[in-house]
């Protein structure tokens, strides 16, 4: 009964969805209160029917009840519990229960936390939110039902793709799907204001928290994955370009523009019509990476390579939302007119170039991915586009963004003055030479570029300091003066200070593994293989049993310069259900370089192969995506975006009581 329960919970929760995608919207159009009042209710309704499903399906996991047909497939009793549950969203059917939950929660946040918006427009916010989840939860019904029974039950499961089974990847698809999704409220804000034909700062101020948001949660999801496919699947590599990885970075380009772009619009009333326009663009590059992963054109360790069919469905479900968007905007657009004018040289221009690089980025990487799966579809040449391409077109892009990111916040609004600006960022200029000079001295002047793309880093995050510096008026008044002013600032300021230092860390991260040292080799039991300055000693390999496999366990002594300095423990993991195997690597951290150890198959003469890296500032990759995202979380919990109501709802009021109406 209780997976009757779910599905019916589903279907329910479509008609619920239906309602609430067009009562709300004709009450907006009939100035009609019961109406509009009605998307609320709905919403909240909807995600209590989309949340018994998602508990149902989980209930079946847990339970091990091989009587549906979805659990058979992806589960079995020898799994532990935790992949029981986190199964639930590893496979297909399960996922899109997972994207329809967190779309629902994205509409019950809305209805709960927008009592400052006016009513049309949340009502008209609301119905657009119902729309999406009508076509999704169509999509689930009629093609994905992941509560399809079978009789008689399958005495056990055929058990998870192993490569699933691990923590990190277990909570990677709920962060990155909140990502996703949460950037279809920007959307519904984005169709609702073309809708109204209105845009102010306003709706800048509702819009941006809900794109911040989403975009720390993607930045987590994002990383979370590298990280996975980092420590896992043993090639000692964070980041393949992997179309399935570049259908996450894409939306992240965009919503990183979206959200500069919505603070123009905020503080200078300009820039309208292209920040509705990045709102739809970015929620539907989060749908083409729901395509690109279902559609079966992809083959990834990570893609849900299935029924072409499902494919064709996302396929026509984009065509209504992108499309439909898209002519509305084309439609409504012109009316969006900008009220504040500005000089090139001023923070408005610096976010406007700020926002043309990040969707030219996007737009390299959108075509270096699907214009193979555009070839091959019809019939053209097999073509690999992999980090050559990337690397010679992404990442020019992204120097001047990151040079305009020192400059950008110190420049005043409307007009600026680079000179003074440039002046103020002496320090980030000496710091950055210091490191140019110092690397190439090291490095006796190999890696010129990594070596560059440290400095950039070091730029970046000293001009960070140096805004943050000059807002408390640093060691240009009394430390109680100071004091107060750091007291003071907006904790969106923080937050901005710490996203830009967490892009810093990143990039040094990624510049510096042109630093790494591999060593592959076949070592015996009690032989050496020196790495850097280590020596790995393979002490032994035994063989281990696990919850649903069988390991062999490699101890391998760490030592340098003869003493010992750790054992660690790489494995490689077989899994007899699916006769697959998997690697456990062994990963030695301290913040400023990883040793990173993985142990391949044995060879007839009782060699091991074992994979051996030293990479220097590696974990920074990490460390600074952490710090983009808490400098976002800063950010949220600024108090402007809480308290207060609307301008444009108290503007009306006083209109409302000067009139009489």
């Amino acid at each position: 009964m209780i997976i009757e329960a779910g599905h019916y919970a589903l279907i329910l929760a479509l008609f619920v969805a239906l309602a609430q995608s067009i009562v709300p919207l004709l009450g907006a159009a009939r100035h009609n209160a019961g109406w509009m009042a009605l998307g609320r209710s709905a919403a909240l309704t909807q995600f209590g029917l989309i949340a018994l499903a998602m508990a149902a399906l989980m209930y079946a996991y847990i339970t091990s009840d091989f009587t549906v047909i979805n659990v058979v497939q992806n589960s079995h009793t020898d799994k532990p519990l935790l992949y029981q549950i986190t199964g639930v969203w590893g496979n297909h059917e399960g996922s899109m229960v997972l994207w329809v939950f967190m779309l629902s929660l994205c509409g019950a946040l809305v209805s709960l936390f927008c009592d400052n918006l006016p009513a049309e427009l949340r009502a008209r916010v609301l119905s657009v939110q119902g729309m999406i989840g009508v076509g999704f939860l169509l999509f689930i019904l009629l093609t994905s039902d992941p509560f399809l029974r079978t009789f008689p039950p399958a005495p056990n499961g055929e058990g998870l793709n192993p490569v699933l089974q691990d923590p990190g990847l277990a909570f990677h698809p709920p962060f990155l799907y909140l990502g996703y999704v949460g950037f279809s409220v920007s959307f519904s804000f984005a169709v609702a204001a073309l809708i109204e034909g209105r845009v102010d700062a306003a709706w800048a101020r509702w819009v941006r928290p809900w794109a911040l948001a989403s975009w720390c949660a993607l930045t987590i999801g994002i990383a979370m994955g590298s990280w996975w496919a980092y420590y896992t699947l043993g090639w000692g590599g964070w980041w393949y370009w992997d179309p399935v990885e570049n259908a996450s970075f894409m939306p992240w380009l965009v919503g990183t523009a979206l959200i500069h772009s919505s603070i123009v619009v905020e503080k200078r009333d300009t820039l309208k019509s292209w920040t509705v326009l990045l709102a739809i663009i970015t929620f539907a590059l989060s749908l083409v990476g729901t395509f690109l992963v279902r559609s079966g054109v992809l083959t990834s360790v990570h893609a849900f390579a299935s029924d072409p069919r499902r494919g064709v469905f996302i396929l026509l479900l984009l065509v209504v939302v992108i499309g439909g968007s898209l002519t509305l905007y084309a439609v409504r657009a012109p009316y969006l007119k900008g009220g504040g004018l500005f000089a090139p040289i001023s923070r408005e221009g610096a976010l406007v170039l700020n926002n043309v690089l990040l969707v030219c980025g996007c737009a390299t990487v959108f075509l270096g991915t699907l214009y193979p799966l555009f070839l091959d579809a019809v019939g053209g040449p097999k073509l690999s586009v992999g980090f050559p391409f990337f690397d010679r077109t992404f990442v020019p892009m992204m120097t001047p963004l990151l040079l305009a990111v020192g400059v950008g916040p110190l420049l005043a609004w409307k007009r600026g003055d680079l000179l003074g600006a440039l002046q103020r960022l002496w320090t980030a200029f000496a710091v950055a030479l210091i490191v140019v000079a110092g690397g190439l001295v090291v490095t006796q002047g190999a890696q010129v570029l990594a070596v560059l793309g440290i400095a950039l880093a070091a730029w970046v995050f000293t001009s960070a300091a140096v805004e943050w510096a000059e807002r408390v008026r640093l060691f240009r008044t009394g430390i109680g003066d100071t004091c107060r002013r750091a007291v003071n600032l907006p904790r969106a300021a923080y937050g901005m200070s710490m996203a830009h230092m967490g892009v810093a860390v990143t990039v040094a991260g990624i510049s510096a593994s042109a630093f790494a040292v591999e060593n592959i080799q076949l070592v015996k039991v009690g032989g050496d293989l020196p790495i850097g300055a280590y020596v790995l000693h393979l002490a032994g390999v035994e063989k281990i049993p696990g919850a649903n496999f069988t390991a062999d366990d490699a101890a391998i002594e760490v030592r340098r310069d003869g003493v010992l300095l750790a054992t660690v423990h790489p494995e490689r993991r077989f899994f007899p259900l699916q006769q697959q195997t998997t690697s456990m690597t062994a990963i030695r951290s301290n913040l400023l370089a990883d040793l990173y150890v993985a142990l391949g198959d044995r060879d007839d003469n009782g060699a091991w192969t074992i994979r051996a890296y030293w990479k220097p500032l590696v974990p920074w990759i990490w460390l600074g995506a952490v710090i983009m995202a808490f400098g976002g979380m800063v950010s949220l919990s600024d108090r402007r975006w809480r308290v207060g109501v609307a301008a444009r709802a108290r503007g009306r009021v006083f209109a409302q009581a000067a009139t009489g109406d």
